[in-house]
């Protein structure tokens, strides 16, 4: 499936039923009177946050959406039957903005939350409601009110209690795949996520939400490779899990360069817990290892841990770590 974060529709409420202007028409009753019914309501359309959605992207080949009309009011006092709501399912974390796309209308921070976008139209009153003492035969009746119709904004945020980030090719969608149920493409070369990734992992009796952040380079927070488009997402993760290369020549400097775009793109993401990974250790001497984190500890401020994902134990300390940093 392919990720879309943002995307513009048309959403149009149905119109409300007429009333009718009805008379009661019977053999051997002389003065039947107004027996019009009432015209139905017409159907709203509603969001819905899902859990198991992470992309907008069946709105972009289908951008129209409108609920039905109410039908008209009918003879015999016979309300015209509502229109049925439409609900648009979204995934958590979904934002909406009005058409300017900076106005914002509703935020989805849980899931099956629901938010009537457009209120469907008020059913007419038919002629049996003006009928009065001095109005016996009212001919009078009312139209169903327009629905709502607007040109809306949907814009994705990923929630989740862990975001991984780091440069490319630094293993963050190994990780992910060792320790969750997701699938995400892993391969030897720099950008191979291209979308953020959700997997859950599972430790004990609890559970945790984990997303792949695509690398982040040098420049990410002015538009250079494809930080800008996803920075966003790390604002709704409760912790951040940094990994590093530990094969790489300067870690310090690679530490550096993805705190510097988190810093640059808004500075209230460097508040968020922070666990840093040093991986493929496996490619490294235990000694030089030891060596590393001691060096790195003295420059850089945060818990430092080690990582082989082909390492079981391994795998099943990170994933203790990661509860406590989601709580």
């Amino acid at each position: 499936m392919k990720f879309l974060d943002q995307v513009k529709i048309y959403i149009k409420a149905g119109d409300g039923g007429d009333g009718s202007p009805s008379f009661r028409r019977e053999k051997f009753i002389e003065f039947g009177g107004p027996d019009g019914g009432d015209g139905g309501k017409g159907g709203s359309v509603i969001l819905r946050s899902e859990r198991n959605l992470n992309t907008l992207i069946d709105y972009r080949y289908q951008q129209h959406h409108k609920a039905e009309r109410g039908e008209n009011g009918m003879g015999q006092n016979r309300t015209g039957k509502s229109g049925e709501d439409i609900i648009l399912k979204v995934p958590l974390g979904t934002q909406v903005f009005e058409e300017d796309n900076k106005t914002l209308i509703y935020d989805f921070t849980n899931p099956k939350e629901e938010f009537v976008a457009a209120t469907g139209g008020k059913g007419g009153l038919g002629n049996t409601r003006f009928k009065s003492s001095t109005n016996r035969a009212p001919r009078k009746f009312t139209k169903g009110t327009a629905g709502e119709e607007y040109i809306i904004c949907l814009q994705l945020k990923t929630i989740a209690d862990i975001g991984i980030i780091g440069l490319p090719n630094a293993g963050k969608s190994s990780l992910l795949a060792s320790i969750t149920n997701a699938n995400p493409k892993i391969a030897n070369y720099q950008f191979t996520t291209l979308n953020p990734n959700l997997g859950i992992a599972f430790y004990d009796d609890k559970e945790i939400t984990i997303a792949d952040i695509p690398g982040l380079i040098e420049g990410a927070h002015e538009g250079t490779g494809l930080g800008i488009q996803f920075l966003k997402h790390i604002e709704r993760c409760k912790s951040l899990l940094h990994l590093i290369d530990i094969t790489n020549n300067n870690l310090e400097k690679s530490y550096n360069q993805v705190k510097n775009e988190l810093k640059n793109y808004s500075s209230d993401l460097l508040k968020k817990k922070e666990l840093i990974v040093l991986n493929k250790i496996d490619l490294v001497d235990e000694k030089i290892v030891k060596k590393i984190i001691d060096k790195l500890s003295k420059k850089i401020k945060g818990e430092i841990v080690t990582l082989s994902t082909l390492n079981k134990k391994s795998i099943s300390k990170i994933k203790a770590k990661l509860i406590s940093y989601a709580s």
